[in-house]
């Protein structure tokens, strides 16, 4: 370094590092790490991706993966879809691919398919010239991607969750669900007054099957996920749902059970595919229909046909009407339950309409979650049928349920929210879209969630009631005869609007505490449930979350601390050791004291200030469920009345 007289360095100053040079010819040193392998972008952006499949998180998961090369299992899965897109008057699937359209061609399959019903083919069409793309098994990262690239309405929320809309319908559509009748359903399912099944012939079946997969060939690109129900390996259900948008592909990879890897190896044909073509209307000059929407159910060819709906939960509970179906036909429980387990392994199950508290009480974070909604009882114990949760947003804060609170985060499907345009903050008391708004889950986005989810046999079966008459006690513990009766009765009170200044409670009934997902006659379910309880030792309980001192308006709903001290109690074992007493009119036996709980509201009579209007209010609605049990009367199973003689006789007497 030069300098000059004074001692100061004449280097000029420069922002810039000094570049060092190599001897051998003065190159420039490089230290980026040797040349990406990939000649264009695009083989860049394939090497910057790794293939994989997405699970569910299983205990000592073992096995290797198959031998078969991945082009030929490739191979095999797209012949399977394509047999599952197949047309009924072509004959054959379609040209499927997967990956997306953008994307490079990877595979293609064209298969014949054979079906129930012969038909003509149709001469070579358009539709034979083109390919669809099959997004197969995407991640929950890779359908984000493609619902807000190309679903108008989808955003990522401030906390992680995908916000979507489901379009005109944000509920269920009761009234436009149809199962095929056949020589097999007629006699098997339960028909008739009551009944959520309405009939279609399989023609009708068939004709809105051509129209969805018309509808779904004809798009560039369908979603395809292969999945499981039921966590009993023993009893799980494969199925393969074909959509339209991501949004529906994500909603189902949180609510079914996620395969592995190995498992996808080996997935094979499904047992039941849903053929998801929402955004298509139905055609209303066809036969049976009454609407633009159509939700298809056909047992005997497992398949199911959404039209003119894109309300995700059709394709959650119908998958519970075929678990309805199938699931007994194997001497196994299917029930519309929450499930917990204590650290004991003391299991519970939890039967509840809306508002009775069921999802509040069966969230405990000193127990286990096996399932918020839908479950089997088979020889085994119990299973969760599904692989994730379903919960109302509707008022949601952390506070009153921190759980649901903290599971609403990447990979979570909001629907039907409204949140704030520049922060995405949800507001969850905004009903602007719906009151029906609601979040789906993995289940293991529950801090306490069992995985796998299963559990043993339940030692208390406990019925939620929100009585808005008052006049129900706060717990009462039931007899197997009891149990079959309230269970088929499926009891709550709603509380009316307000006309004139007068609130008005209005009774509500649903059989099985799920009457609209039901195949078979409540009593036979009903059955079922008393044989196991009889069988394995489990007690049936009859909880009221609702009023006390009056009806609403004039008494107090009941304490949700008592009603917990109740639960545990119940959980505990300690409320069988209670002393007993029998009210009239409904016959229950209540106990004369819980700790923790004050004794007098274990009786409502006694917290009614004015005792006629009391009896006069359980009179009413003794009469109530008289009148909605006449439904049930003239079951039969096996060759007499003896049963259904029996749980009458087990409801109200006055």
């Amino acid at each position: 370094m030069a300098a000059n007289g004074n001692g100061v360095s004449t280097t000029p100053k420069s922002p810039l590092a000094r570049i060092q040079t190599q001897k051998n010819g003065g190159i420039c040193h490089d230290d980026s790490g040797k040349p990406v392998k990939a000649q264009t972008i695009d083989e860049l952006h394939s090497l910057q991706r790794k293939r994989s499949a997405p699970t569910t998180p299983l205990d000592g998961v073992q096995g290797a993966f198959a031998t078969i090369s991945e082009d030929e299992r490739q191979r095999q899965q797209l012949q399977s879809i394509s047999a599952s897109l197949a047309s009924l008057t072509r004959g054959t699937g379609p040209k499927v691919v997967r990956g997306d359209p953008a994307g490079k061609v990877q595979s293609v399959s064209h298969v014949a398919h054979h079906h129930h019903i012969e038909a003509p083919t149709i001469s070579v069409s358009d539709s034979s010239l083109k390919f669809t793309h099959v997004l197969y098994n995407l991640s929950p990262a890779e359908l984000y991607e493609q619902s807000i690239k190309y679903e108008k309405g989808s955003f990522i929320t401030s906390t992680g969750a995908l916000a979507t809309l489901s379009g005109a319908k944000t509920g269920r559509s009761p009234r436009d669900k149809r199962v095929v009748i056949d020589d097999t359903t007629q006699d098997e399912l339960w028909w008739g007054k009551g009944s959520p099944n309405i009939e279609m012939d399989e023609h009708t079946f068939m004709v809105n099957r051509e129209r969805a997969v018309d509808y779904l060939n004809s798009l560039d690109k369908v979603f395809v996920n292969d999945q499981f129900l039921n966590w009993d390996p023993q009893n799980r259900i494969k199925v393969r749902i074909v959509s339209a948008r991501a949004y529906h592909s994500l909603f189902m990879h949180n609510m079914c059970i996620r395969p592995t890897p190995e498992e996808l190896e080996n997935f094979g044909t499904p047992d039941f595919t849903i053929y998801n073509a929402g955004q298509f209307p139905c055609n209303r000059y066809t036969h049976y229909m009454t609407s633009s929407t159509s939700i298809d159910l056909n047992l005997a060819r497992r398949e199911m046909v959404i039209l003119g709906t894109q309300y995700a939960g059709e394709m959650k509970k119908g998958l519970f009407c075929v678990m309805h179906y199938l699931m007994p036909m194997r001497q196994i429980l299917s029930l519309h339950s929450g499930c917990n387990m204590g650290k004991d392994g003391d299991v519970a199950l939890f039967f509840g309409l809306s508002g009775t508290g069921k999802t509040t009480l069966s969230t405990d974070h000193n127990r286990y979650l096996i399932g918020d909604d839908e479950h089997c009882w088979s020889d085994n114990g119990v299973s969760n049928i599904e692989g994730g949760c379903y919960a109302k947003c509707i008022d949601l804060s952390r506070e009153k349920e921190p759980d649901i609170w903290n599971a609403i985060k990447f990979g979570t499907v909001l629907e039907n929210v409204v949140f704030d345009e520049h922060t995405r903050e949800v507001d969850y008391g905004d009903k602007s879209v719906t009151e029906n708004t609601r979040a789906a889950y993995p289940i293991e986005y529950i801090p306490n969630a069992k995985i796998p989810c299963v559990g043993p046999h339940p030692k208390n079966v406990i019925l939620l009631a929100c009585d808005a008459f008052g006049v129900l006690p706060p717990v009462s513990k039931l007899s197997l005869a009891q149990t079959m009766y309230h269970f088929i009765s499926g009891y709550t009170a709603l509380v009316a609007g307000t006309e004139d200044g007068i609130k008005e409670p209005t009774a509500t009934f649903s059989a099985c505490f799920g009457a609209a997902f039901i195949m078979l006659h409540p009593t036979k379910y009903a059955a079922m449930l008393a044989e196991k309880m009889q069988k394995h030792g489990a007690t049936g309980w009859l909880v009221n979350t609702g009023w006390s001192g009056g009806s609403y308006g004039s008494g107090n709903r009941i304490k949700l601390p008592y009603t917990r001290k109740i639960i545990d109690a119940i959980h505990s074992g300690s409320l069988l050791n209670a002393t007993y007493h029998k009210t009239e009119v409904f016959g229950l036996d209540i106990p004369t004291e819980i700790k923790g709980v004050p004794s007098e509201i274990l009786h409502p009579e006694n917290t009614w200030a004015d005792k006629k209007a009391y009896k006069e209010t359980l009179l009413k609605l003794a009469g109530l469920f008289k009148k909605n049990f006449e439904t049930f009367t003239n079951y039969k199973i096996g060759k007499d009345n003896k049963l259904t003689e029996e749980i009458l006789a087990a409801g109200p007497n006055f």
